[in-house]
Protein backbone atom coordinates (compact mmCIF):
# COMPACT_ATOMS: atom_id res chain seq x y z
CA UNK A 1 0.00 0.00 0.00
CA UNK A 2 1.15 3.54 -0.73
CA UNK A 3 1.09 6.77 1.23
CA UNK A 4 0.77 9.80 -1.02
CA UNK A 5 1.63 13.11 0.65
CA UNK A 6 -0.02 16.11 -1.00
CA UNK A 7 0.40 19.84 -0.59
CA UNK A 8 -0.14 22.90 -2.75
CA UNK A 9 3.44 23.84 -1.86
CA UNK A 10 5.19 20.94 -3.63
CA UNK A 11 4.84 17.93 -5.89
CA UNK A 12 3.40 14.75 -4.38
CA UNK A 13 5.69 12.56 -2.29
CA UNK A 14 4.92 8.85 -2.60
CA UNK A 15 6.16 6.16 -0.22
CA UNK A 16 5.30 2.60 0.58
CA UNK A 17 3.29 2.51 3.80
CA UNK A 18 5.93 0.35 5.46
CA UNK A 19 8.37 3.26 4.98
CA UNK A 20 6.01 6.12 5.82
CA UNK A 21 4.67 4.49 9.01
CA UNK A 22 7.86 4.96 11.09
CA UNK A 23 8.06 8.58 9.95
CA UNK A 24 4.43 9.29 10.80
CA UNK A 25 4.74 7.40 14.10
CA UNK A 26 7.50 9.84 15.07
CA UNK A 27 5.11 12.69 14.37
CA UNK A 28 2.22 11.07 16.23
CA UNK A 29 0.15 10.78 13.06
CA UNK A 30 -1.98 7.97 11.60
CA UNK A 31 -0.46 6.35 8.52
CA UNK A 32 -3.84 5.86 6.81
CA UNK A 33 -5.09 9.44 6.85
CA UNK A 34 -3.94 12.72 8.28
CA UNK A 35 -2.74 16.26 7.95
CA UNK A 36 0.15 18.36 9.16
CA UNK A 37 -0.97 21.96 9.24
CA UNK A 38 1.35 24.86 8.46
CA UNK A 39 1.36 25.63 12.20
CA UNK A 40 2.46 22.05 13.00
CA UNK A 41 5.17 22.06 10.33
CA UNK A 42 7.85 23.63 12.57
CA UNK A 43 7.50 20.90 15.20
CA UNK A 44 7.37 18.16 12.54
CA UNK A 45 10.51 19.46 10.82
CA UNK A 46 12.36 19.74 14.13
CA UNK A 47 11.35 16.20 15.16
CA UNK A 48 12.46 14.68 11.85
CA UNK A 49 15.76 16.61 11.84
CA UNK A 50 16.39 15.47 15.42
CA UNK A 51 15.81 11.84 14.41
CA UNK A 52 18.19 12.24 11.47
CA UNK A 53 20.89 13.53 13.84
CA UNK A 54 20.32 10.64 16.25
CA UNK A 55 20.66 8.08 13.45
CA UNK A 56 23.80 9.54 11.87
CA UNK A 57 26.57 6.98 11.69
CA UNK A 58 24.22 4.05 12.18
CA UNK A 59 23.75 1.47 9.42
CA UNK A 60 20.76 1.95 7.14
CA UNK A 61 19.87 -1.76 7.12
CA UNK A 62 16.71 -2.50 9.09
CA UNK A 63 16.26 1.26 9.70
CA UNK A 64 19.51 1.45 11.62
CA UNK A 65 18.76 -1.50 13.87
CA UNK A 66 21.05 -4.15 12.42
CA UNK A 67 22.30 -6.65 14.96
CA UNK A 68 25.74 -8.27 15.06
CA UNK A 69 24.45 -11.82 14.55
CA UNK A 70 22.52 -10.86 11.42
CA UNK A 71 25.44 -9.32 9.55
CA UNK A 72 25.90 -10.33 5.95
CA UNK A 73 27.51 -13.74 5.53
CA UNK A 74 27.09 -14.19 1.81
CA UNK A 75 27.16 -12.04 -1.33
CA UNK A 76 23.34 -11.70 -1.54
CA UNK A 77 23.12 -10.35 2.02
CA UNK A 78 26.01 -7.97 1.37
CA UNK A 79 24.28 -6.67 -1.75
CA UNK A 80 21.01 -6.11 0.13
CA UNK A 81 22.77 -4.23 2.92
CA UNK A 82 24.62 -2.07 0.39
CA UNK A 83 21.30 -1.10 -1.20
CA UNK A 84 19.59 -0.17 2.07
CA UNK A 85 18.17 3.34 2.18
CA UNK A 86 19.01 5.48 5.21
CA UNK A 87 16.33 7.25 7.24
CA UNK A 88 17.66 10.67 6.21
CA UNK A 89 17.51 9.76 2.53
CA UNK A 90 14.01 8.35 2.84
CA UNK A 91 12.61 11.33 4.78
CA UNK A 92 14.31 14.06 2.68
CA UNK A 93 11.49 14.59 0.11
CA UNK A 94 8.89 14.86 2.88
CA UNK A 95 11.09 17.28 4.81
CA UNK A 96 11.40 19.49 1.73
CA UNK A 97 7.63 19.37 1.27
CA UNK A 98 7.11 20.36 4.92
CA UNK A 99 9.53 23.27 4.59
CA UNK A 100 7.77 24.53 1.45
CA UNK A 101 4.35 24.05 3.04
CA UNK A 102 5.42 26.01 6.12
CA UNK A 103 6.80 28.82 3.98
CA UNK A 104 3.63 29.01 1.88
CA UNK A 105 1.22 28.45 4.76
CA UNK A 106 -0.19 25.22 3.30
CA UNK A 107 -1.00 21.90 4.98
CA UNK A 108 0.47 18.53 4.03
CA UNK A 109 -2.18 15.80 3.80
CA UNK A 110 -2.32 12.10 2.98
CA UNK A 111 -5.02 9.46 2.66
CA UNK A 112 -7.56 11.88 1.24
Amino acid sequence: MLTIFKSKAAAEVIMYQKHSKPILDLLGKDVNRGVITADEADAAIARLESEIEQRKGKPAAADGKADKEGQADNDDDKQRNAEAVSFSTRVYPLLEMLRAAKKGGYPVAWGI
